[in-house]
């Protein structure tokens, strides 16, 4: 991780002292570069170089990502203070310089958290840290108060024959750090399913381990849904020491009762959107290279790691573009997407408003895994390949055959046929912040985020630049 970008700086040192000394050798702790390595990357190549140096010398993602938390802060889906980040994003795209800045809206249905508080009543009282989990229904006014039955891990709960009627079900699980954050899907299952498997056998509420990897007493919010046809019963999160002090409560044997109280509402149909400037192709301007974050967040923090970064990073990427001076032979397109965290509502959005031009989407992939700077590219299409390594080796990371969605809002385009990559970051830490208080602006590293910057400034710039065709590719 520590290596990324010394090529591009080798390559720079090369291109200065190829002229004066070509005896010169470089470092012996960097990269050998030489006037072969300099032609070998050709003009497109060194272009990017040029982006690189600059956003590495810059701080344009990081601005941007300041100015979004500051002066919006939260972004909840649905909500005025989404509303003002969509107006907030128009100013900025048009500031940077983008061209053809507009709202796609759409409508979403809305929720809001209430009052969420629970505490054990017996057999040693006291007080647990808990939010609610998005669109959960509401407990009762004046709560639940029920016996609580444990279940170390969602497999536990849709294995079990007890007759929970009545019971507020907790379950457990640890979910595993690790730098592509492989973790969170198996350990997210309960959080999406749980309220729904636990009343399946008759429970009247549930209480999750936050899906997160943060020993710190905040809980981690998240979306869930219910399953057609079965009773909707409230759940809400607990903070991971909380999970742990209930764990230890039930290690004496004794029985477990809990009062909780969620008091959320849905807020009927609410507005939404995606926002969308372009840098426009000179040679081809109806072709499409997509880069993207997604403008909600969640309410417990600022969002700024999730994803204000990635606002940053690509909108960032952008400004570095337009501030060389240099343009693009296909349209680089920004993304902003609207209702991400409610389930990729932006995304399908985007889909259904582009169904007929997206023949024209050579390339897309989106930022949303946090601020730590990219350590492999993913991409699995025969064709660019060689674009694909030509950046991996300005970056001075591996090109990994993987095949990839691109991003959350992806997914809905690439399953038609749009080819995507993934500058995959390094998550290992972000499930700590991640749908969580702390999810503040302080927790980003101006030098990862110009890192990430200047990685999406060159992926654009690339792909806007070269003759491939990247649907011609193993599998679509």
């Amino acid at each position: 991780m520590r290596q990324i970008f010394i090529l591009a700086a080798a390559i720079s040192m090369a291109a200065c002292s190829a002229s004066t000394d070509p005896s010169v050798e470089p470092p012996l702790d960097e990269p050998a570069t030489t006037e072969a390595n300099l032609e070998t990357v050709g003009l497109s190549g060194q272009q990017a170089q040029k982006l690189i140096e600059a956003a590495l010398d810059g701080t344009q993602g990081y601005d941007i990502t300041e100015s979004l938390t500051t002066e919006v802060g939260q972004r909840m889906a649905g909500t005025e203070a989404e509303a003002r980040a969509r107006k907030w994003a128009v100013a900025k795209f048009e500031e940077i310089g983008l061209e053809n800045v507009r709202v796609e809206p759409f409508t979403i249905p809305g929720w809001e958290r209430g009052i969420e508080t629970a505490s054990i009543v017996s057999p040693f009282p006291q007080d647990l840290v808990i939010t609610s989990l998005g669109y959960s229904v509401a407990t009762p006014a004046n709560g639940i108060e029920a016996e609580v039955v444990y279940f170390p891990e969602l497999n536990a709960l849709q294995e079990t024959t007890q007759d929970l009627t009545g019971k507020i079900v907790f379950i457990s699980g640890l979910m595993d750090k690790a730098p592509d954050g492989a973790g969170y899907g198996p350990a997210g299952m309960k959080r999406r399913i749980g309220a729904s498997e636990a009343a399946k056998h008759g429970a009247v509420a549930v209480l999750i381990r936050s899906v997160g990897t943060s020993s710190h007493r905040f809980p981690h919010t998240g979306g869930m849904r219910y399953t057609p046809d079965v009773p909707k019963i409230p759940i809400a999160a607990m903070s991971g020491p909380d999970a742990d002090q209930m764990e230890r409560v039930f290690q004496r044997g004794e029985s477990v009762t809990v009062k909780m109280t969620l008091t959320p509402i849905n807020t009927g149909d609410r507005p939404s959107g995606n926002v969308i400037g372009e840098i426009v192709g000179t040679e081809s301007p109806e072709e499409i290279v997509l880069i993207s974050g997604h403008l909600d967040s969640w309410d417990l923090g600022t969002g700024a790691i999730d994803d204000g970064a990635g606002i940053g990073i690509s909108a960032g990427a952008a400004k570095v573009i337009i501030d060389s001076g240099m343009k693009p032979k296909r349209t680089i397109r920004v993304v902003a997407y609207g209702a991400e965290e409610i389930g990729l509502l932006g995304g399908f959005a985007y889909r259904d408003q582009h169904k007929d031009n997206l023949a024209k989407h050579v390339m897309a992939t989106e930022s949303d895994f946090g601020a730590v700077a990219p350590y492999e590219i993913h991409y699995n299409h025969e064709a660019g390949r060689g674009d694909m390594q030509l950046l991996a080796d300005l970056l001075n990371i591996p090109l990994v055959e993987k095949d990839t969605s691109g991003g959350p809002d992806i997914g809905p385009i690439k399953a038609l046929g749009v080819p995507a990559m993934r500058l995959q970051q390094d998550g290992t830490d972000y499930f700590d912040l991640h749908h969580t208080p702390d999810d503040t602006f302080d927790k980003i590293d101006p030098d990862e985020m110009a890192k990430n910057t200047a990685a999406f400034a060159a992926m654009a710039w690339i792909t806007a630049n070269s003759t491939s065709n990247y649907r011609d590719n193993k599998e679509n």
